[in-house]
């Protein structure tokens, strides 16, 4: 089309853009695409970067904290008793009111009310509490004020250290309704040399406030992540620059803390128990799908004799065992008050754990099969320690705190970076694949498929266990 008007021809051609818009649009999409690469980089290194729990410092003790500086000493503390504590324990163990179980019913209705009166004829006329109290003595305990509550640990050095032996120092952490009774067949296992490693350990064992010889915090909110701090100033208070950990039912969690809180601090976690603390994609995945390919998830047998039939292990037999934990988690407090007036319903309460979770088919036995594995000794000094510390309340209402705060706090989303340990027990109360421990251990070291054994793994098989902290510590000191 020609222009019907005179005019300059150049000044008639259809215009180009001018070059400084070309540059402009350049520049703006060169400046688009860098910030898309540094928020995708940003975002990458958010990902990855290793998150480390934050907590604060809190104040257990009654009242407001005192002005003055926190006192850091540490004094030597001794188990006692007395005939006034026994001939009170006699007294109320002979005013029980028994109650007859009903025909075949073995201990599916709790503990068996026949067998029962079998185990207070025990504790009441054979029972030597005070040659248990020496039994207890013979490692040295200590008490330390942290947060404004005296925190109860006892500390073994190994007696004997060979030449080119390296001394581990180790702290283990029990859960309910055990104490730090359950590591005393384990303790000389680590403590004395070994002619398989030259390793040996030094142990430390505390109980999480409110249990055993530990005081029971005096205000609402103590929680895992709470012992977890309170455990690690006691390691410092100690003078441990770095050590192990392990743990098993709370232990798991409040040693799983430790690590999320101070990673570089916990040179290793070991851990027993570990249920997953959020399901994720692959769980479900794995539970759904695992039974027809258990290869695509890295199941074994005994993983699918666990978990399958699905709805039978993972739904109806949690749903038997977990009565204990709604009340625990809810109303400690009413249950709690009844147990503390009451022996023979403390032991009933107790002991029961100790045969359902070290075997569920012990239910099916009238006397529970408690004898199998453990001694009436060694579970009714358990019991004595709840007894006569009184903290049956106090230890249940760790269950009020952790559940309180809901199923999902930021230590449950965390994963742990810490070079990581788990012996997997096969009558263990939840069965975890190491897909699952996986999932929130990522530097899982070593999964040991153990040959026996239950819930109360240390106290029933010392020797394993003892054999396996020892295998996976060498792992990491050689690293």
């Amino acid at each position: 089309m020609k222009c019907q008007k005179t005019c300059n021809p150049s000044a008639c051609q259809v215009s180009n853009p001018e070059p400084v818009s070309l540059v402009f649009v350049i520049m703006f999409t060169e400046v688009l695409v860098a910030l898309a690469l540094g928020g995708l980089l940003l975002f990458i290194f958010q990902r990855n970067r290793k998150q480390v729990l934050k907590t604060e410092d809190g104040w257990w003790g009654p009242g407001a904290p005192p002005d003055a500086q926190e006192d850091v000493s540490i004094h030597p503390f001794q188990i006692k008793t007395s005939a006034e504590e026994l001939q009170d324990l006699y007294r109320r163990i002979d005013q029980t009111r028994p109650v007859l179980s009903l025909e075949d019913s073995q201990f599916n209705y709790g503990f068996n009310s026949q067998y029962l009166q079998e185990v207070v004829s025990y504790w009441r006329n054979d029972f030597d509490w005070k040659r248990q109290v020496e039994k207890l003595n013979q490692y040295q305990h200590f008490k330390t004020n942290i947060e404004g509550i005296d925190i109860h640990f006892l500390h073994v050095k190994p007696k004997r250290v060979p030449k080119e032996t390296e001394v581990v120092p180790i702290i283990m952490v029990h859960g309910w309704p055990g104490s730090f009774y359950e590591f005393y067949g384990l303790i000389p296992l680590l403590c004395d040399p070994s002619e398989r490693d030259n390793l040996v350990f030094e142990v430390i064992c505390p109980s999480i406030p409110g249990y055993g010889f530990s005081e029971a915090p005096h205000k609402k909110g103590f929680d895992s992540v709470c012992a977890a701090r309170i455990f690690h100033k006691l390691m410092k208070r100690l003078g441990f620059q770095q050590f192990y950990a392990h743990g098993g039912d709370w232990g798991w969690l409040v040693t799983t803390n430790m690590a999320q809180l101070e990673p570089k601090i916990v040179k290793g976690l070991h851990v027993n128990f570990a249920p997953p603390s959020k399901p994720g994609l692959s769980m479900v995945l794995s539970l759904l799908l695992g039974n027809r390919f258990p290869k695509l998830f890295g199941f074994n047998g005994v993983d699918i004799q666990r978990l399958y039939p699905c709805m039978e292990k993972q739904v109806v037999e949690p749903i038997k065992e977990t009565g204990y934990m709604h009340i625990q988690a809810t109303k400690p407090d009413t249950v709690g008050r009844a147990l503390n007036d009451s022996p023979v319903g403390l032991a009933a309460y107790i002991l029961e754990k100790f045969s359902t979770w070290t075997c569920n088919d012990f239910r099916n036995l009238e006397d529970g099969g408690l004898t199998r594995k453990f001694s009436l000794d060694d579970l009714l000094t358990n019991v004595m320690i709840y007894w006569t510390s009184g903290c049956i309340t106090s230890s249940m209402r760790f269950y009020k705190e952790n559940f309180a705060k809901g199923l999902y706090q930021p230590h449950s989303k965390m994963p742990v970076y810490v070079p990581t340990g788990f012996a997997c027990f096969p009558k263990e109360l939840m069965h975890t694949p190491k897909l699952w421990v996986k999932q929130k251990y990522h530097q899982l070291k070593s999964y040991t498929t153990m040959a026996r054994g239950g819930h109360f793994a240390a106290m029933e098989e010392p020797q394993l266990m003892a054999e396996d902290i020892r295998t996976f510590t060498k792992m990491i000191e050689e690293k």
